[in-house]
């Protein structure tokens, strides 16, 4: 039987859904909420950065089986040598994803070291990190991501899926650099001037002494936000 376009009204449910979970995920991730949380409830927060992990992919999965339950014709499809490329593109980004991973704290950022160390800080401990990837764009991960999103086949929920996903990263990317800015102070900045946030650009990168001097400015320039207790 043929697959039939969703209802307009249905992927505009869609897109709300998708626009309550990135604004779940940005204020439960917000500098504030933990501000909150430390203030009222401080022995929660050891355990804060594993249960916003673990809560964002829960709370990811309701959409993700929206998305699917809505699934219709194909609005285009990669075939021939344009699927070749595209799905090459994909595993290109998900190779970068993970050997980029080496030059992060995993514990960290799963939340697992706060959770044994029964960390209370309401910063997150690790430096400014610059991985090779970093020397092209602010935010490589995301710039992975969109690639893989856009490899995809499109369909028309997965459309819609798309370009939220897009503007999210885009406006989220924003938000975080505010987090990052306060943290490395006038090194980050130098390094927001210098270097595109998504997409890479020609004569916009750095050299590895550059990110090495950077480095060394922002870890002698890191300091919490002010009336934020570092832990």
């Amino acid at each position: 039987m043929p697959m039939h376009h969703p209802a307009p009204t249905a992927l505009v449910l869609l897109g709300l859904a998708w626009l309550v979970y990135f604004a779940a995920h940005s204020a439960l991730a917000s500098l504030a909420v933990k501000r909150w949380i430390a203030r009222r409830r401080p022995a929660l927060l050891p355990g804060y950065r594993l249960a916003f992990n673990g809560l964002a992919v829960l709370l990811l999965l309701p959409v993700l089986a929206l998305m699917h339950a809505l699934r219709g014709p194909w609005l285009w499809s990669w075939e021939g040598p344009w699927a070749l490329i595209s799905s090459g593109l994909a595993v290109l980004a998900i190779g970068g994803y993970l050997w980029s991973m080496r030059w992060y704290d995993g514990g960290e950022f799963l939340g697992l070291r706060q959770w044994r160390e029964h960390d209370r800080g309401v910063l997150d401990r690790e430096s400014l990190h610059l991985s090779p990837l970093h020397r092209y764009v602010r935010h490589p991960w995301y710039a992975l991501g969109l690639v893989i999103v856009w490899t995809l086949d499109m369909d028309a929920a997965r459309l819609v899926s798309a370009v939220a996903v897009t503007l999210y990263l885009f406006i989220g990317s924003r938000l975080e650099e505010r987090k990052l800015a306060l943290y490395h102070g006038g090194a980050y900045e130098a390094y927001r001037r210098r270097v595109p946030g998504l997409i890479p650009w020609p004569g916009r990168t750095l050299t590895a002494a550059e990110a090495e001097d950077l480095l060394r400015r922002a870890e002698a320039e890191r300091h919490p936000p002010p009336g934020l207790p570092s832990g």
